[in-house]
């Protein structure tokens, strides 16, 4: 894998209720995908909650629910930490594809990234 193969990890642990920086990491992510450039999401801790049927009611949340469907279109995965992870009905409406992931996981994550963002 070349250096330009390697994905750009953006990493999303702020909370999504209180913060208006995880909108602008989701927005981030499209535009580096629009680049044609690959990207890697990882959301971990309170970042999770970017996955909450609830997440229009946020700050800055209908854009961010807007752009979760665009990237669900794209067909872009999530890498979610598996403790965030939960199983209600209400949890992940969008059906947007997730890949669990551990600390160990989010290190190989970070090591085969050409660049990483941490909001």
């Amino acid at each position: 894998m070349t250096e330009t193969d390697s994905p750009v990890l953006v990493a999303v642990s702020v909370d999504p209720e209180t913060s208006h920086r995880a909108n602008e990491a989701v927005r981030i992510a499209l535009g580096i995908l629009a680049g044609e450039n690959e990207v890697a999401i990882a959301l971990l801790g309170a970042g999770a909650k970017i996955l909450d049927a609830e997440v229009e009611d946020y700050v800055d949340g209908e854009d961010l629910h807007r752009h979760l469907g665009t990237l669900k279109k794209l067909g872009q995965a999530f890498h979610v930490e598996r403790s965030t992870m939960r199983s209600e009905d209400d949890w992940n409406p969008l059906g947007l594809e997730l890949v669990p992931i551990d600390g160990a996981e989010l290190a190989g994550l970070l090591a085969s990234s050409r660049r990483a963002l941490f909001f």
